[in-house]
């Protein structure tokens, strides 16, 4: 039975260590904090790029298996766990937004988006804020309830008698024989392994400098907030400005959100509140009078171009990666991690795994 250890216990390292335990690997997840509590929790939930039609094929490829596999895997789990995640399809609509390039991008990619009237924006979403001038729609555009899609994760691993998952256990770096990486140094002490996989989000880079390889993955800080408004307040996803508002099942309205590149600093700051508060009431002039529920800042695991790093480390066999995702962790992880079981397990991969692979990528 093949033993693999997983570094990060976020969405990207769940989601492998579920593919893998279910492929009959011996798996070990281990999380230096609490599982799912950086990114994954933190992020919106939009599976889609928020501007798809900026990114490369190679992130094209990864949110379209996703989007299309979101469905089926919110629905398995709830039947495995009893924990919804709750991907709710609702639509997108980008307000003001240049109309030539995405609708281009859609008719190539055979995606729904159309072109469609403000008044019939205004229609569907009574509570959008006046003087928008034109739009487009995408239909099926869901978002996800990331926070119960991690306990739907946590709740389907500790189901799975070959899958052990250790919180609150840091790694302090690698075991090396020769070339090869055949374990972790963590606070729990040695733990050795065929196979490394390395998902651990932002914190990937630092993690690998103690091999002296580079990665360029850094922390970006982005930062939300949360109302609680009646359940039919908003009906879709809306887009404008580089700022969204996405509506939960129960009436929570997600705004985000901020982009920001100061090193490891997760604390929410007072500015970047009043920014969020300004972008939802120039959205939903309604939320004025509403109250902020939750704020709070994550890191996102910058990358360039947002091209994830999935598959081997050159030079040093058994070590795998699955990390870089940056804004679309959430959006990608399905196909990502499908894509690093297959190459590991020596799969027919779900699609081509050359624009991932960290050879040629890495410092």
């Amino acid at each position: 039975m093949t033993e693999i250890v997983i570094v990060g216990g976020g969405i990207a390292g769940l989601l492998t260590a579920r593919n893998l335990g279910a492929a009959g690997c011996q798996v070990v997840l281990v999380e230096r904090g609490a599982i799912g509590s950086e990114s994954s929790w933190a992020g919106g939930g939009i599976v889609s790029p928020l501007y798809p039609w900026n990114y490369s094929p190679a992130v094209t490829a990864l949110a379209h298996w996703s989007q299309d596999f979101y469905p089926q895997l919110g629905a398995k789990l709830l039947e495995d766990t009893g924990v919804d995640p709750e991907v709710y399809v609702t639509g997108l609509y980008w307000l003001d937004q240049e109309q030539a390039a995405p609708l281009a991008w859609a008719a190539r990619e055979q995606r729904p988006m159309q072109a469609v009237s403000v008044e019939s924006v205004y229609r569907a979403v009574p509570a959008l804020a006046g003087g928008f001038s034109q739009a487009l729609f995408m239909s099926g555009v869901a978002n996800v309830r990331n926070p119960r899609l991690i306990k739907a994760l946590r709740a389907a691993l500790a189901q799975m008698p070959n899958v052990t998952v250790h919180e609150q256990c840091a790694v302090s770096g690698f075991i090396r024989e020769g070339e090869r990486i055949c374990g972790v140094h963590t606070s729990a002490g040695e733990m050795r392994a065929d196979r490394v996989v390395v998902a651990a989000g932002a914190w990937s880079g630092e993690l690998l400098r103690s091999l002296s390889i580079e990665l360029p993955v850094e922390p970006v800080k982005g930062q939300m907030i949360l109302y609680k408004c009646a359940e039919d307040f908003l009906s879709s996803i809306v887009l404008a400005n580089g700022r969204y508002a996405i509506p939960r099942r129960d009436g929570h309205v997600l705004i985000g959100s901020t982009l920001e590149h100061v090193g490891f600093d997760k604390t929410p700051t007072e500015e970047a509140l009043a920014s969020l508060k300004a972008s939802a009431v120039g959205l939903l002039p309604a939320l004025v009078d509403a109250e902020v529920v939750g704020h709070w800042a994550g890191l996102r695991p910058g990358s360039p171009e947002g091209i994830p790093f999935i598959g081997p480390v050159p030079g040093h066999d058994g070590l795998w990666l699955n990390c870089g995702h940056f804004r679309n962790g959430l959006v990608l992880a399905p196909a990502s991690c499908q894509l690093l079981t297959d190459l590991l397990l020596g799969r027919e991969p779900i699609i081509d795994p050359t624009p991932y692979a960290p050879e040629g990528r890495l410092g």
